[in-house]
């Protein structure tokens, strides 16, 4: 198998032949993240989902599938998705479910989580009578995260999962499971204080016989080379022992982490307090989490501002004045005509572009392991022009 940086010296070897702008995901990474999330499930018995909000590309969902048990979605399009392609294990949780479309959710989804006892109330009588799974996303108002509230279910005022104090104990009929989803990016030392937390304010509920399961969501960056992953076993094996659980966890970063390029043209270089690199990728559009979260991805070749040579701001052939991705420098100037590839770019970044502007979508390429190219999906007018 070959290691990350034989793979990044093959994608620098290929990056002036691929149509741009395109995202390119690595068979050989993505393989390698699931034989590692494989690993956890052989050894904890506990089951792993995809959590399709993160990556989506139904493309290599066969191959997913032949390591992880199923797909996590979040409404009706996910769970068809998932249900159609995948073929395996479906969960679905929503803030809140459409009347109207319920009942086709009910077709695609083995197990229901709802976010308040109101929604548990309304649809529970068609939840059982379709023989799915019915579960509640609980909030052990534990958070972990530091900076980024927006991506906190445990903050102040949070939409996502019913409160210890307004969970109704005496309200369970038909309740087999519970969820939580509280982490982002994180180690398995902050899973390790949320199930504190949840063991705290839950652990009567987890005791009740008809509770068989618990899902402890995403968030867990289990294929980053620093995660604990012995720390997360034995937090699935306590609780899966101590309650007589069956465990899931849905992670969608770790599933295609550090699998996926963004490969852009240098379309021009303009100057103003300093040189400007256009690029015919969009930060807005392509990887809208550089403006959403915020962050700076990483980028092939490049340093921080003045750490090397030559520093560019890298921007987008748009017209809105913030579609910056960063300031990047280089050992040498860039050039129209040069390729950049920006890395981690499999996970958010597909699920989440638009076509603003009028930008067009990106190629999606795949490289097998075999070092073959192939395309898995192109996209054109119709596609900018159909979403109106």
């Amino acid at each position: 198998m070959l290691n990350n940086i034989e793979n990044i010296e093959n994608i620098k070897k290929i990056k002036n032949s691929l149509p741009t702008p395109c995202y390119l995901i690595d068979e050989e990474k993505l393989v390698e993240n699931l034989e590692i999330l494989h690993g956890v499930e052989v050894r904890t018995g506990a089951k792993i989902l995809l959590a399709q909000k993160a990556f989506s590309c139904y493309h290599l969902y066969p191959l997913i599938g032949e390591y992880l048990s199923g797909t996590a979605s979040s409404g009706l399009f996910e769970s068809r998705l998932g249900f159609e392609e995948m073929q395996k294990e479906n969960h679905v949780f929503s803030g809140a479910y459409r009347d109207g479309e319920f009942d086709e959710i009910l077709k695609y989804s083995n197990h229901v989580i709802f976010n308040s006892f109101s929604q548990l109330e309304k649809f529970r009588d068609r939840t059982l009578k379709a023989g799915r799974k019915i579960g509640l996303r609980i909030n052990p108002e534990c958070s972990t995260q530091q900076g980024h509230e927006i991506y906190d279910p445990c903050s102040p005022r949070s939409r996502l999962g019913i409160t210890r104090e307004n969970f109704l104990i005496n309200n369970l009929n038909g309740v087999t499971g519970l969820h939580f989803h509280t982490l982002c990016e994180q180690n398995s030392d902050d899973l390790e204080k949320t199930l504190d937390a949840v063991e705290e304010k839950f652990g009567d509920v987890l005791q009740f016989s008809q509770i068989t399961w618990l899902n402890m969501g995403g968030g867990h960056h289990i294929t980053r080379p620093d995660y604990d992953i012995q720390r997360l076993e034995k937090c699935i094996k306590k609780f899966s022992e101590k309650y007589s659980l069956e465990i899931y966890l849905e992670p969608g970063e770790a599933v295609a982490l550090n699998a996926g390029y963004l490969v852009t043209e240098v379309l021009d270089i303009v100057q103003n307090d300093m040189p400007i690199a256009i690029l015919d990728t969009s930060a807005a559009c392509h990887m809208p989490d550089v403006l959403e979260m915020p962050y700076r991805p990483p980028l092939m070749d490049s340093g921080l501002p003045d750490e090397k040579n030559c520093t560019y701001r890298l921007g987008s052939q748009t017209c809105l004045a913030g579609d910056v991705i960063g300031e990047y420098s280089f050992d040498s100037p860039l050039k129209t005509g040069d390729r950049l590839v920006f890395c981690d770019m499999a996970i958010y970044s597909m699920v989440k572009n638009n076509t603003f502007n009028g930008m067009p979508l990106p190629e999606i390429l795949l490289l097998k392991k075999s070092g073959e190219i192939k395309s898995l999906k192109n996209f054109g007018y119709e596609d900018f022009k159909s979403r109106l």
